[in-house]
């Protein structure tokens, strides 16, 4: 499967319902709050794109730390509420958390942001 095609899950494909589509039901507002409260933080989303952007897919919270005046333990809980909110995931080498990003989960979400220009709309 490319990364331009999503599997579509349930027989409604409300997982994969762009913003253009339908209203949002409850339960995918809910989770989809989660995710955007997530990224409403400035630090979380530079890490999740030093994190994204990242070489070879997996980057060390030892690596991260010094891009941002904030300890180690204040990143690790900025990653802990990106992991719980589904956007990466870790493992413990060690000393060291190694995180990636879900490429699934960032599907979804560039999914549900794309919408189709309507006719006539402005660029």
């Amino acid at each position: 499967m490319s990364k331009q095609e999503l599997e579509v899950i349930g027989q409604d494909g409300a997982c994969c319902t762009g913003l253009a589509a339908a209203p949002l039901g409850d339960e995918q507002a809910a989770d989809l709050a989660k995710v955007f409260k997530a990224l409403g933080d400035p630090v979380r989303l530079r890490l999740l794109s030093m994190i994204a952007s990242r070489e070879g897919g997996e980057v060390c919270v030892c690596e991260m730390t010094p891009a941002f005046d904030l300890s180690q333990p204040t990143i690790s809980h900025h990653l802990k509420l990106l992991r719980q909110a589904g956007l990466v995931d870790c493992e413990r080498r060690g000393t060291w958390v190694y995180y990636w990003a879900l490429p699934e989960a960032l599907d979804r979400l560039a999914a549900f942001l794309k919408t189709p220009r309507a006719t006539g709309a402005p660029a």
